[in-house]
């Protein structure tokens, strides 16, 4: 396993000193390897991912830079396939239109926690599932493409992470947006932890109301009815009561959110709907004031 990193500085400690893992109290050495974006380009052929590999692109959306992009087109070249890890919408077709003809590019959701604490260190907060599958055919047969993902289940499965295969991706993208949509903005606005979220009256009723506009735009833009019901929103409430949202977070520190691929895409596929978005409108606007 490799690690591409952003800068040199953070490649070259992760390479020398391995990475840090803190998990329940007990903290792990992690020898890795690890190379910059820039350092990409000096990799051996011999040394790129080959076919049957994975790259796996874990960035937010607003670090789906050009230069990043290249980066992984380049790691991708021997017929890797790529699985992408962004939260929102609307950054698909742009990875897709990056890459080379027929690469395997699979879309994935995941409701693990963690917090990266320093550049050379992770701290594991929840325990959750990877779901995945790809959305479009590549290049490769579709048996061929179903042994290699079912392969990468197999050993997330030896490495004790739980991970399942799924046809459905469009709705389960659809429902991870919707509960993204309701929880990641209002907890960023009122600055509360997931749990504390519904405690509150006028939160509760904002919640919901948010949560009635978003799901009305999402099934106009096809997401079943079966997926993405309120009580799964106060569930993931619940199960991650303790954590703060990572659109909190990032306000805290005075980083870019991702706003604008949550609501903001909910809203982008009300306009191409014809409909009207006022709540998404909103609390985009207000968490973009919040940056």
């Amino acid at each position: 396993m490799t690690f591409v990193t952003r800068s040199d500085e953070q490649a070259s400690l992760i390479a020398g000193q391995g990475g840090e893992l803190v998990e329940e109290g007990e903290q792990f050495h992690v020898a890795a390897n690890a190379v910059s974006i820039t350092q990409c380009e000096a990799l051996r052929e011999d040394e790129l991912p080959a076919a049957g590999d994975w790259i796996w692109l874990t960035v937010k959306q607003a670090h789906l830079s050009d230069e990043l992009l290249s980066a992984v087109a380049l790691l991708s070249a021997r017929g890797a396939a790529v699985l992408c890890l962004q939260n929102g919408i609307g950054h698909l077709p742009r990875i897709v239109g990056a890459l080379p003809a027929g690469t395997l590019v699979v879309p994935a959701i995941s409701t693990e926690g963690a917090l990266r604490e320093s550049p050379g260190k992770v701290r594991y907060t929840g325990r959750g599932n990877l779901i995945f599958g790809p959305l479009h055919p590549g290049m490769r047969s579709a048996e061929e493409e179903e042994i290699t993902q079912k392969m990468l289940v197999s050993v997330l499965a030896e490495a004790g992470i739980s991970a399942e295969l799924s046809n459905q991706m469009e709705n389960r993208i659809y429902e991870k947006l919707l509960i993204n949509a309701v929880i990641n903005p209002l907890t960023a606005i009122f600055g509360v932890k997931n749990g504390e979220l519904p405690l509150h009256p006028s939160r509760l009723r904002l919640m919901s109301a948010l949560f009635m506009e978003s799901r009305a735009i999402l099934e106009r833009s096809g997401l079943s009815e079966e997926y993405g019901s309120w009580e799964k929103v106060l569930a993931v409430c619940e199960a991650t009561a303790a954590n703060e949202s990572s659109m909190l977070r990032d306000v805290q520190a005075g980083r870019t959110t991702e706003i604008d691929w949550i609501n903001g895409g909910i809203a982008e596929l009300a306009r191409a709907a014809g409909i009207r978005s006022p709540l998404n409108d909103a609390v985009a606007a207000m968490v973009r004031a919040l940056h």
